[in-house]
């Protein structure tokens, strides 16, 4: 399709919305001849709104062209009695140029997030791991501040990966009695490891 380019119609003249809309029937028809005149008059128009929209020119006609192969694919659901022609036309040009922005957002979104995991952080690997070895070995020492029982309560909650009332069966104790033995020891472990 070409540039859009409208012959001059007032807005309010009061034969070119009848015009547009005897267009718009007659495109539903697969009438070629009145669909490209329905481009020529409206075009201006539709393509005005778009780029209002987008600011992008060739965004714009993009958008313009889509809105007019939509007009043409459903041009039997334009109905006059809803609306002017002319207001079906820019409701349709709205959508497609909004929908447009969001694409788009979207795109520039998923691209940021994909270079920011995709980025990768240098470190020092052997640092990171004498740093965890150093971290285990001070979790390990704490946990030997603890009473058994409370040791044995947080090993099998945390390493264990049990629920309270597991922990309670296994240890033959009530869940009350278990939450506060694994509170108590995560306080002293907690305390213990910040002295560190």
């Amino acid at each position: 399709m070409d540039t859009p380019q409208e012959v001059d119609v007032p807005d309010g003249a009061e034969h070119a919305q009848p015009q547009l809309a005897d267009l718009i029937n007659a495109t539903a028809r697969q009438d070629e001849e009145a669909f490209a005149e329905l481009y020529r008059v409206s075009s201006r128009k539709v393509f005005g709104l778009a780029r209002r929209i987008l600011i992008d020119a060739e965004l714009a006609e993009d958008t313009t062209q889509e809105v007019y192969l939509q007009v043409w694919q459903n041009a039997a659901r334009f109905d006059r009695n809803s609306g002017s022609a002319m207001a079906w036309l820019m409701t349709i040009t709205h959508r497609r140029a909004v929908d447009k922005v969001r694409s788009n957002q979207s795109a520039v979104n998923r691209e940021a997030r994909y270079g920011a995991a995709s980025q990768s952080m240098e470190h020092d690997e052997v640092a990171e791991t004498v740093s965890d070895r150093l971290d285990a070995e001070a979790v390990l020492k704490c946990l030997g501040n603890l009473t058994d029982t409370q040791q044995e309560s947080v090993r099998l909650a945390y390493y264990g990966g049990l629920t309270y009332r597991e922990v309670a069966e296994k240890l033959g104790a009530a869940v009350p009695t278990v939450k506060s033995r694994i509170r108590d020891g995560l306080q002293r472990l907690k305390s213990c490891l910040e002295v560190r």
